[in-house]
């Protein structure tokens, strides 16, 4: 989480920077155009992923440094103040982030205000899954994982870009998208048609890295997504107020990435290193672009008076 606050330095050191465990803000996900507008006026964001603008640019919380504001046996809180127009984005934001341990159980919550300005705000957390940790003398990949959306029967339909069209699509069962009617491998389309360009097709895109809508209210009785692998027999239940959740299963990966020595990477398909398929990101948040996207009615922008409050639960257990 703490990490280094000079951008152009950690991008010529890690230049794939793929987010590990970083909470992108101050607006998560794609921004179409890397424009949008509020209250009248247009602003222009830093273009990093093609014509769009991707975890808030190159100077996004993922690439600044958080402050440890408290600490307990249990938790830690960290804190940010982001200054106006950093990101291209108006007003300042001051957010905390609390990570609480318990059994099996590992819960975080973000608030966030901007007290000046009305500004996007949408955040996630980004961490990485294998939950075969890469022991699996089989495949260090995750298509061997099993994935259920039991709430989400409609996408955000992307265009070539992964930016949301607008349309709110409906997936049918037994779709390559379709983790909602029955638990399925991950990797149970490879070889279908569409799998290729089902995460980008003007980059041939292979497998996901799309935006489920959660169709039920936003509360943490029931997870909105589980994961789990039945050669580790590790279960992930997630629970979330958000409002959608992106899967994305590492296609960027280029085998550079190295595994910590303590986990070695036992299998034949990275020899140590991450490789595209290798690990998969479960990021809860609100619908993606959706500040260019008034017809929808979600509430992005925040500005004086308003409290922004994400939170999210990992539960862990055994099949």
């Amino acid at each position: 989480m703490l990490i280094s606050p000079n951008a152009n330095l950690l991008l010529a050191l890690d230049p794939n920077h793929p987010n590990y465990g970083a909470v992108p803000g101050r607006y998560a996900n794609r921004i179409g155009g890397a424009k949008f507008t509020v209250d009248g006026v247009t602003y222009n964001t830093p273009q990093n992923d093609g014509p769009n603008t991707l975890h808030s640019g190159p100077n996004g919380w993922g690439f600044r440094t958080f402050n440890v504001t408290s600490v307990s046996s249990n938790s830690i809180t960290f804190s940010i103040h982001d200054p106006d127009m950093s990101t291209g984005m108006p007003g300042a934001v001051d957010a905390l982030i609390t990570y609480t341990l318990t059994s099996q159980t590992w819960n975080i919550k973000i608030t966030a205000s901007s007290p000046d300005k009305r500004t996007p705000l949408m955040l996630t957390q980004h961490t990485y899954f294998n939950l075969d940790a890469f022991a699996n003398p089989n495949t260090d990949l995750i298509w061997n994982h099993t994935y259920s959306t039991p709430f989400s029967k409609r996408l955000l339909e992307p265009d070539a870009s992964m930016v949301p069209t607008g349309k709110l699509t409906t997936i049918p069962k037994n779709d390559i998208n379709d983790f909602w009617s029955k638990p399925k491998e991950i990797g149970a389309s490879i070889g279908s048609p569409g799998w290729v360009g089902n995460c980008g097709t003007s980059n041939g895109c292979e497998g996901y890295n799309n935006c489920w809508i959660v169709d039920k209210n936003p509360i943490l009785d029931r997870p909105v997504a589980t994961l789990s692998s039945a050669w580790s027999g590790i279960k992930l239940d997630i629970h979330t107020n958000q409002g959608a959740v992106q899967l994305y299963t590492c296609y960027y990966m280029n085998g550079q990435i190295p595994i910590k020595k303590t986990q070695g990477g036992h299998g034949s398909a990275t020899n140590g290193f991450v490789k595209s398929g290798g690990c998969l990101a479960l990021e809860a948040q609100d619908w993606n672009d959706a500040i260019n996207h008034p017809e929808w009615g979600r509430k992005q922008f925040y500005g004086p008076g308003d409290k922004y409050n994400w939170e999210a639960t990992y539960k862990f257990g055994l099949l």
